[in-house]
């Protein structure tokens, strides 16, 4: 009974669904306009004739055609413009299968393929078109229906040409239905290709591919002229292809800036280093047609291929294009001299000898040429406990503590860098022997720093102290000679002809100063003649500490002037050192630095490190591990490699209280293989708050490390806040590394904010003497230049990595894994190896002849605008101001006016900028 009841419920349910369903097609036909039931129709007959279900004899295949041609027409119109869903699409919905059922007829009938008069292969090609079109919405999404339907057609357009009756409509048959169909194309070619690879077809052959290639040279060119090029490029690196996109002859002056800039940051985000290769090489292949000499460099800089510099400056004839292409060259600090008629303007400016005259003209517009003593930074009078000292001391003398001294000097050297004067050391002598032993030896370096860039002046003020009777002073001066001459190229070669016999001498202290001198001084120029000098001590590295010492800090020099040159050479030596050594030796405080050498050796270069990697592996020291790390993590710098990252997360998890030095380069690790690369560097910010969390205490001391790693020169609000509570905790190391990562982060910025911290940290420590030390140096880092410097290792619009400037940043941030032996003991000059960071944060445009040109410039924070449509603003928030300007680690300059027209297409350092001839002045100004 019961059943028979449900089934009478079930069969009302359904009939009423039914009428539901009618009445909802009616009350839809209705509310349609009257043009849409028209085209409904239309359609409808269109479709019931080209199926002809009844196969009446009257319905010829010519008939037939016909009203195919009215569906593809009603279809290219309509799928013109895609904001809603074309009404023809809709319409011809519930055909799609009857459609398909059709063509399957037709195709199935081998017979009558054979015979198939050219009509009937003219009907199945169209069919086949309208068909792919269909399928773009209907089909399923894995069968890649489209593309198949499109594949046969085009064998069908193929037989009727080799017939000899090529189609009218075989031409233009992708791009005339419209971008969004060729887009879903291109999608599925790309699903294709894989496919294809994975059955085991060829990748580097091109015949297992034919059919789909032919379609990429149509879609690719069509994507490029219709402003989609990054779809192009897209579809081009699918099918391993890119190299097609150097053929076109759609790429122009309108459009290779936009492709060029998609490659290069595209190029960030490939696995594997050959493809990124590639990209790279593409782009420099587009820019060197389109006689962009100067991208073109920064191009060939980014892939590290110096081969490319002699072939740019043959093959560029503007004089200003050159100038500016040795500025480039001068920034990043690469050793090349140009062979030309006009090399004496040239060379000068490779080898940065104008920079001290620009500095000092920048400072004196400015108006902060006065010298800053340290008491000017401390500004100790507004510390808040600073009433009641006073009136305790009112009696008694003012002592000074050596650990003091020694700090002002510090913070007196990096305060008036470059400027040349200062109110401690080129007076007179007298500051010089307020420090002690070791302490002289830094002062006297000082003077390299204040005279900084500026050789021929800085040699003769440095020049009596080299006589003097104090090793520690005369070490000192031989370091300054060697900090005077940092990224600056002079032909007398001051810094090679002092220092050399110092190398070979006897003296420890000698020795060592005149190995970093040399280090500083010829950071990245990769020169034979430095490495014959101290190989040797490298190779003298046993026979006690003193012994390693020299060796350790020679072959940190080594490695910072063959600055990811992969150089054999240097690399063999210094693995055979740390080979040879006992562990005595290697236990030796610096013995770290010989293993920094040996990873600034291959800094960028990724997987050429490989075969060292293998060698360290086989040393038994527990330094094996440090090293390992080290090399792996300076290899793969700046390449956010996620796998690298995941790899040192991985040496994070062990628990370990003691011998954890390889725990801590694996943080800094993360750090310097995430930056330069803002989507890595944010990632990088979230696992260092769980490393925080759940890590054991040597963890946790390099990550405010690694977080200053992540924002060199560029005190980001976040970083700032979590470096100021790790620097009160309660565990001292990491609260002085956090100090340091302040000053690092802020460094050269006058930041008020980081600025007041300070203060409060240098009360909240006046007791403990470290504590303190390490805040006075970040006071003068923050202070840097009184506020012109940066040491942002990225440039020219943060495309670029300067090599020596994140090896010195390198000998820095590693000297604070181990403090209380290193910076905050004897060798406190290794501070000085931040010298190679140092650079202007200027821009400054000139003329022709590098004499000053002001002009409007607006400066504002950059904005990414890789691959967006028309012409995006690339700086937001923008001021305007009259150059020379300061510009801040993310920001960006462009010009205001239209009077002139810079040769470079970045706004940073020194810009040449020439009238613009199609510059017409307004009516009113005149």
């Amino acid at each position: 009974d019961a059943s028979i009841k449900q089934e009478a419920v079930d069969l009302t349910a359904t009939s009423e669904k039914k009428n539901a369903t009618k009445k909802k097609e009616e009350e839809q036909e209705e509310s349609m306009s009257e043009e849409d039931l028209e085209l409904k129709e239309r359609l409808e007959t269109c479709v019931s004739t080209v199926i002809n279900k009844e196969k009446e004899a009257a319905v010829t295949i010519a008939l037939r055609q016909k009203a195919l041609d009215v569906i593809v027409n009603e279809l290219r119109t309509a799928t013109s413009s895609m904001t809603s869903v074309p009404k023809p699409l809709k319409f011809l919905r519930p055909h799609f299968a009857d459609i398909q059922t059709l063509y399957q007829s037709l195709v199935n009938n081998e017979a009558a393929t054979a015979a198939a008069d050219n009509e009937t292969l003219e009907f199945r090609a169209r069919l086949s078109d309208v068909l792919s079109v269909l399928a773009m919405t209907m089909g399923k999404p894995e069968e890649r229906e489209s593309l198949k339907y499109k594949l046969l057609g085009m064998k069908d357009y193929d037989t009727l040409i080799a017939k000899g009756v090529a189609s009218k409509h075989a031409e233009d048959n992708l791009g005339s239905w419209g971008h969004e169909f060729v887009r879903s194309l291109a999608g599925e070619i790309g699903q294709e290709y894989n496919a294809r690879v994975l059955d085991g077809a060829d990748p580097e052959s091109d015949e297992a591919f034919e059919d789909l290639l032919g379609m990429v040279r149509v879609i690719v060119p069509f994507e490029v002229t219709h402003n989609a090029e990054a779809e192009a490029i897209d579809l081009l690196i699918e099918v391993q292809r890119l190299k097609n996109l150097l053929e076109l002859d759609t790429i122009d002056e309108n459009n290779y800036q936009r492709i060029c800039l998609y490659l290069i940051k595209t190029a960030d985000y490939m696995s594997d280093p050959d493809d990124l290769m590639e990209m790279l090489e593409t782009a420099y292949e587009i820019f060197f047609k389109q006689e962009q000499y100067f991208d073109a460099l920064r191009v060939a800089l980014r892939m590290s291929n110096e081969e490319a510099i002699p072939t740019l400056f043959e093959t560029c004839k503007d004089p200003l294009m050159k100038k500016q292409m040795c500025l480039l060259l001068g920034r990043a600090r690469v050793n090349y001299t140009v062979e030309d008629d006009d090399d004496d303007e040239l060379n000068p400016l490779i080898g940065n000898e104008e920079l001290s005259e620009q500095f000092l003209k920048l400072a004196q517009d400015l108006d902060v040429m006065d010298p800053k003593t340290p008491e000017d930074i401390y500004k100790s009078h507004l510390a808040e406990t600073g009433g009641f000292s006073r009136r305790r001391d009112t009696g008694a003398a003012h002592v000074d503590s050596a650990r003091a001294n020694l700090a002002s000097t510090f913070v007196n050297a990096f305060v008036n860098a470059g400027f040349g004067q200062d109110k401690l050391m080129t007076p007179d002598d007298e500051w010089l022997y307020k420090n002690k032993d070791h302490g002289m030896m830094s002062a006297a370096a000082s003077l390299g720093m204040i005279l900084l860039w500026n050789v021929e002046e800085g040699l003769t003020k440095i020049d009596k102290f080299l006589y003097s009777s104090e090793e520690n002073v005369k070490a000192g001066a031989a370091l300054a000679v060697g900090i005077l001459s940092s990224g600056v190229r002079n032909d007398a070669d001051p810094a090679l002809a002092l220092l050399t016999e110092h190398v070979e001498g006897d003296s420890h202290i000698m020795k060592i100063a005149a190995c970093t001198g040399l280090g500083i001084a010829y950071a990245g120029s990769a020169r034979e003649d430095v490495m014959d000098l101290l190989l040797p001590v490298v190779e003298n590295a046993t026979g006690g500490p003193d012994k390693m010492m020299e060796a350790s800090l020679a072959g940190l020099a080594l490695g910072l002037i063959f600055v990811g040159k992969c150089d054999d050479m240097v690399g063999g030596t210094i693995v055979q050192a740390l080979m040879e050594a006992t562990d005595d030796d290697l236990n030796h405080s610096h013995a770290h630095f010989l293993c920094l050498g040996l990873g600034l050796l291959f800094l960028g270069q990724m997987e050429k490190a490989d075969a060292m990697i293998e060698a360290l592996r086989t040393i038994e020291h527990k330094l094996s591990k440090y090293a390992v790390i080290l090399l792996e993590t300076c290899a793969y710098a700046g390449s956010g490699d996620v796998l690298k990252v995941q790899e040192m997360l991985h040496h994070c998890a062990e628990h370990l209280t003691e011998d954890a030095e390889h725990q801590m380069a694996a943080v800094i690790g993360i750090g310097l293989i995430t930056m330069g690369e803002e989507v890595g560097a944010e990632m990088a910010l979230r696992t260092f708050d769980h490393l925080l969390h759940y890590c054991e205490p040597p963890i946790k001391r390099a990550i405010p490390l690694a977080l200053a790693v992540l924002n060199i020169s560029n005190p980001d609000f976040a970083v700032i806040d979590q470096l100021s509570r790790l620097s009160h905790d309660p565990d001292g190391e990491l609260a002085q590394n956090a100090i340091m990562g302040l000053g690092v982060v802020s460094a050269g910025t006058n930041n008020s904010r980081v600025a007041g911290l300070l203060r409060q940290l240098s009360e909240f420590y006046s007791k403990e003497a470290g504590h303190v030390f390490c805040v006075r140096i970040a006071q003068g880092l923050l202070h840097m230049g009184k506020g012109l410097m940066t040491l942002n290792p990225y440039f020219s619009d943060n495309m670029l990595c300067n090599g020596p400037a994140l090896g010195g940043m390198l000998v820095l941030l590693h000297s604070c894994l181990d403090l209380k032996s290193t910076l905050l003991d004897k060798s406190h000059f290794l501070l000085y190896y931040v010298t190679c960071a140092m650079n202007p944060r200027m821009l400054i445009t000139v003329n022709d002849d590098m004499t000053w040109r002001p002009v409007t410039a607006r400066v504002g924070l950059a904005v990414e605008t890789v691959g967006m449509a028309g012409k995006p603003k690339k700086i937001t928030g923008f001021q305007t101001h009259t150059t020379p300007v300061l510009l801040g680690a993310k920001e960006r300059a462009e010009l205001g006016t239209e009077e002139v027209l810079s040769v470079s297409s970045v706004l940073e350092g020194i810009v040449i900028v020439k009238d613009n001839p199609d510059y017409e002045a307004e009516e009113g100004t005149k």
